[in-house]
Parts: C-alpha cells; sequence; structure tokens
C-alpha cells in the first residue's frame, strides 16, 4: 500500500500536472527545454470515495533534464498549468491553476526528491495523507518537499498551506 501511495503520488505530480511557472522563460532559456505534454486520468476511489477525473485545460509545460556529477538526474518543470478536476458520480467539477515550478532529483539508488513552488498537486493514500497531517488530494501552496525510497514517502514536509481539498471541493 505504501509504494502504491508513492507510486501514485510521484507519477500523478509528474504525468498529469508537473510543477509549472512561465512559459516565457523557458522559451528563452533555449532548446535545451522541451514542452511537456499533459495527460489526463482518473483517480481511483480509494482517495476521495469516488473516483475523480483530472484533464488539463491549460498546458504551456517545458521539461529539462540535466545529469548531476554524481549520476543523479534532475528535472526541472517550468510554464504554466491548469486542471479541471471532476467527481464521477456526481458531475461536480473544478478548475485549479497549478503554477510550480517544480524540480524531481532521482539518485543511481533509484530514491527520488520531488521540490515544488507555488501551487502544486498533491495525492496521497489514506494512511499517508493521515501520517502527514494532509488531504488525500489536494492543491497546496508554498514549499512542498518529499521524498521516496525503496518505494515508499521518506518525508514530506509543506511550507505554505492547503489551498484546496479536491475531495471536499468536490463532494
Amino acid at each position: 500500500m505504501r509504494r502504491l501511495g508513492a507510486i501514485v503520488a510521484l507519477c500523478a505530480l509528474l504525468g498529469m500536472f508537473g510543477g509549472v511557472l512561465t512559459a516565457a522563460p523557458a522559451l528563452a532559456r533555449g532548446d535545451k527545454w522541451h514542452f511537456t505534454p499533459a495527460k489526463g486520468g482518473t483517480l481511483p476511489a480509494l482517495l476521495c470515495g469516488f473516483k475523480i477525473r483530472g484533464s488539463p485545460v491549460a498546458n504551456k509545460k517545458f521539461g529539462k533534464v540535466l545529469k548531476a556529477s554524481d549520476g543523479s538526474m534532475i528535472i526541472l518543470f517550468t510554464g504554466s498549468s491548469k486542471a479541471s478536476f471532476t467527481n464521477l458520480s456526481t458531475g461536480k467539477a473544478i478548475t485549479e491553476n497549478l503554477s510550480g515550478p517544480s524540480k524531481v532529483t532521482v539518485r543511481s539508488d533509484g530514491s527520488a526528491t520531488f521540490a515544488a513552488k507555488g501551487h502544486s498537486l498533491m495525492f496521497l493514500t489514506p494512511a499517508n495523507a493521515q501520517r502527514f497531517g494532509l488531504p488525500t488530494v489536494s492543491v497546496t501552496t508554498g514549499a512542498l518537499t518529499f521524498s521516496i525510497a525503496n518505494g515508499s514517502i521518506t518525508s514530506l514536509s509543506l511550507h505554505g498551506h492547503v489551498l484546496v481539498d479536491v475531495c471536499t471541493a468536490l463532494s
């Protein structure tokens, strides 16, 4: 279950709505920045008690991959992004700005650290949500950092606050 939580959190953040800021700086930085397509997806009822469909509304995200001298891979995200979230049971929907930026560091041992500023989307299993005192699905603001090792979230800190508890907003 912990492995599922870590995978859900990291994949959802990266795959669906990776952190963002503004597109213009990414374009001005040169050819190492690449457009990052956003894909929607359905979150399982395990997280909120009902399935949620997440869909990109606006996407001008860019990513850049760097290699560190110690063998770590660093992935930077910048740009602008908005997503809608729909309760598939009721049809109720909200749209949120997810305006990072974010940075993911993947070390050679497979452990990873995700660091975001601004508005970020966070998914946690119910057990991890209780452990860290956060909602299972939320939009946060401020500095959000979490680390994963062996498929489990080992640490999580939010120096900011929860802007939207997505489950509550869609109930």
